[in-house]
């Protein structure tokens, strides 16, 4: 495999170039699930080659959630999974994903979730251990599987966790931090599992820092693939070595044949000398999963928050039909819950990537 490095003199293609922006939205196009919740980093429960699984007549997805506090940073203290029904612009609530207490962290991260021969697995971050007493920011992968009626939407019990892969120290930084903040972190998160439609193998990308990395900015996109019964750590599928902090939320889909490979991330955390670039989703594509790589439109940018909104939405997450999914993070209008915390309104993917079409 080859591992891309994603450098300054990609971002430098930016420069110039009029920015891929998103449309502004405003409150009533993002309706709260529910008013006491704040929800965030969606992602919709898929079959094993990335359609959307059909589930009680509308989608199944996931979200993280909180009560609604003082402090939006908070959030990411005390978060859970929460399960979601969506039809149409619909969406219901359905509780929590996971029992109280069955889960090893202090509290629960991102991940994907699939569904296939009458089961729903979902991949997740365990971050920091159960029961301590000041959160911390160890993140661990894990995964759990529960059958399911997709007629009906009902989910049994869900089965013995699972750590499917651990950082190595090696390769991946451990990240086990007991104290820091939100985007300066050391990060092994994000699960997304992926089954490569060529030979049929199954693959966990995740967000992850570069354990030899040579600036604090040690962001990469880790992959792993299953062999037997065991994950096996790969080489980073991209590195932004002095570049960018986080990778955030990645994942792969295959369009005519070639490999997209997708990530968030925030303008916030990249580098201080790095050419400047917005906050938003961003792909290179390769004629094979494990690369190599090259930035899509020479930088990478796929599409962006508009300027008169930067921080508008985060989080997106593509769909194989090419419809893109995001959270409503802090509007140009402001709104009485100051950050929104609830499903931005989806797009098509193809209004800046033709080949979505």
């Amino acid at each position: 495999m080859t591992t891309t490095a994603w450098t300054h003199a990609h971002l430098a293609e930016i420069a110039g170039r009029a920015l891929p922006e998103l449309p502004v939205f405003g409150p009533e196009d993002c309706p709260a699930i529910r008013n006491d919740l704040w929800m965030w980093d969606f992602w919709p429960a898929e079959c094993p080659l990335g359609r959307r699984a059909v589930v009680d007549g509308g989608e199944l997805w996931f979200a993280l959630s909180a009560p609604v506090l003082g402090d939006p940073d908070a959030r990411h203290d005390v978060a859970r999974i929460r399960k979601l029904h969506r039809k149409g612009n619909d969406w219901c609530d359905l509780g929590p994903a996971f029992p109280d207490g069955f889960t090893p962290g202090s509290r629960e991260w991102s991940g994907s979730a699939i569904v296939e021969g009458g089961q729903v697995t979902v991949y997740f971050t365990a971050t920091g251990r159960r029961d301590e007493a000041v959160p911390t920011y160890e993140q661990r992968i894990f995964s759990s599987s529960a059958a399911i009626d997709v007629a009906s939407g009902a989910i049994g019990d869900w089965a013995s966790l699972s750590e499917c892969v651990a950082s190595d120290g090696s390769i991946y930084a451990h990240a086990r931090e007991t104290t820091g903040r939100i985007g300066a972190i050391k990060a092994f998160r994000d699960p997304a599992w992926f089954r490569d439609p060529h030979d049929g193998c199954e693959y966990l990308l995740f967000t992850g820092s570069i354990a030899s990395a040579t600036s604090s900015y040690d962001g990469c996109i880790g992959i792993a693939r299953h062999d037997g019964d065991a994950w096996v750590l790969l080489p980073p599928l991209v590195t932004a070595d002095g570049v960018n902090k986080e990778l955030e939320r990645p994942h792969i889909r295959v369009r005519d044949g070639r490999y997209w490979l997708f990530w968030s991330t925030q303008a916030q955390v990249f580098s201080g000398d790095a050419p400047a670039a917005p906050t938003g989703i961003y792909a290179m594509e390769a004629e094979r999963i494990l690369g190599p790589f090259a930035p899509y439109a020479g930088s990478g940018l796929v599409a962006c928050n508009p300027i008169s909104a930067p921080a508008q939405s985060y989080s997106w997450w593509v769909c194989s039909d090419g419809e893109a999914s995001s959270f409503a993070d802090r509007l140009a209008v402001s709104t009485e819950r100051g950050f929104v915390g609830t499903p931005a309104p989806l797009f098509p993917l193809s209004h800046f990537v033709p080949h979505f079409a």
